[in-house]
């Protein structure tokens, strides 16, 4: 049964990120240079980021860890370099090549979804790009996120407070209510303040406070 929701669970990858590579095929030079969701990285950055993570199996991650003597920014910005093309284009090309790979460091598949759909956004919001993940894939990683701090502090950050999805079979937790589209529940869980204007109901308040005081 795991790993028939895991062959799942990478087919809506494969599916996110040949969605993402459509939309980083129109785009300018300039706009692979615009900023992101992602602190200081640019576009081209955060494509980078994620051929990465679809290119390092456990033993190269944690070799990496080791080199980076587990700096987690370290870490990252290695690989951002090593894994970023001369040019847009051949970034571009890196990123087609992992489309349909099923590499990651762990065996959390959920996580390595909300990766991509995380990141995608993280580069679409800035650029006003439309396109939205299903909420096939949506669900499982607002599942994880809610259940368990992973990449990001996503399970301090709504304990206590029941998470209800607008447009979606989506409903978790106790407390007080934070409502929205699942969209913006995942990538505010995720630690992305820009969308908590597009959240409603009493414990968004609390939710704002915990992100700004965590510094997500």
């Amino acid at each position: 049964m795991a790993t028939s929701q895991n062959d799942h669970l990478w087919a809506l990858m494969h599916a996110e990120r040949a969605a993402l590579a459509d939309d980083l095929a129109t785009l300018t030079p300039e706009q692979w240079r615009h900023s992101t969701l992602c602190g200081k990285w640019n576009v081209e950055d955060v494509v980078a980021h994620l051929i990465a993570a679809a290119s390092m199996n456990q033993l190269r991650w944690l070799r990496s860890m080791i080199g980076a003597r587990f700096r987690v920014d370290m870490h990252n910005q290695r690989r951002v370099a090593e894994f970023r093309g001369r040019t847009p284009e051949e970034t571009l090309e890196r990123f087609r090549q992992i489309i349909d790979s099923t590499t990651s460091p762990s065996g959390h598949v959920p996580a390595y979804l909300g990766e991509v759909v995380v990141h995608s956004q993280d580069i679409r919001q800035p650029l006003g790009l439309s396109r939205t993940p299903s909420a096939e894939a949506f669900i499982p990683v607002a599942e994880f996120f809610a259940s368990r701090d992973f990449a990001v502090n996503s399970h301090r950050l709504v304990k206590g407070l029941c998470l209800r999805a607008a447009d979606g079979p989506f409903v978790v937790g106790a407390g007080p209510m934070v409502s929205g589209s699942l969209l913006a529940l995942v990538m505010t869980m995720a630690g992305r303040a820009v969308y908590l204007d597009q959240l409603e109901g009493p414990g968004v308040p609390l939710l704002r406070s915990r992100i700004e005081t965590m510094g997500v």
